[in-house]
């Protein structure tokens, strides 16, 4: 009789970057960004290979290949980090920002010892939970919208939604990149209209936002309040934490 062992976080590490791996893969797993995203950093042609651009995402890498970002040798985290950030306004989400604007990693760069990314986006003016990690995979499951990883929006208006807008938002409605849908829609209180609560698992660029400016409704705050299970208990704006273990589970094997 076969003897089947439930295996360890750390097996599953090893075995998730083991090779030959993809080139993306690789990228992702050195803790620069996504998958998605070192897609388009290889097809920029800012990843080299033994000194070669590589353009192709599934280009298979030697355990003595020596891989570069941007002109900086890149190796494969060891040890995976995740943080969550309770983003304060008027800060990037990026890695660096060629303006010299303030970043998210102003806040939780100086955290570990690891390379980190933010897990997708907020933009400047959107405040609430943000992601950080070095894994690689995960970051494409809770970014990828086939995962339908569920995410709450508190939204406050420059007017009060009318009951018909509200209607067309949840039944779906079409914008210039294509059909968007909220999850769920509801007014936060019975008596402002002004205040909506929504649940979306989209993760095009500003697609909350865009759902109100296309009927002419100015978003004056958004606040994102749950992120795949996570909450801001506890965390107030501008500070951070290291996600509990418990946490970690449910990210990988629940959500």
């Amino acid at each position: 009789m076969k003897n089947f062992q439930k295996k360890t976080s750390k097996q599953k590490t090893e075995e998730s970057t083991q090779f030959p791996m993809r080139l993306n893969k690789f990228v992702a797993h050195c803790g620069i960004c996504s998958r998605r995203k070192a897609d388009e950093f290889i097809k920029e042609g800012l990843v080299t290979v033994n000194g070669d651009v590589v353009l192709e995402m599934g280009h298979k890498i030697k355990p003595d290949d020596v891989v570069t970002f941007r002109g900086k040798k890149i190796d494969v985290e060891k040890e995976q980090v995740y943080i969550l950030l309770n983003k304060p306004k008027n800060y990037i989400t990026t890695v660096s920002d060629e303006r010299n604007r303030k970043t998210v990693m102003d806040i939780v760069g100086k955290a570990v010892k690891q390379r980190i990314f933010p897990v997708g986006r907020l933009d400047r003016a959107t405040t609430g939970l943000l992601l950080f990690t070095n894994d690689g995979d995960l970051a494409k499951k809770l970014t990828h919208p086939s995962h339908g990883v569920k995410k709450i929006y508190h939204v406050i208006l420059d007017k009060p939604l009318s009951q018909a807008h509200f209607e067309k938002i949840k039944k779906g409605f079409d914008l210039e990149d294509g059909h968007v849908k909220p999850d769920k829609i509801h007014f936060l209180q019975e008596n402002d209209k002004t205040i909506i609560g929504v649940e979306i698992h989209i993760g095009r660029n500003r697609i909350v936002r865009r759902m109100f400016e296309h009927w002419k409704y100015q978003v004056l705050k958004l606040d994102r309040v749950y992120f795949g299970g996570l909450t801001k208990k506890d965390l107030p704006r501008g500070k951070f934490r290291f996600l509990k273990p418990q946490e970690i589970i449910m990210l990988k094997h629940f959500v």
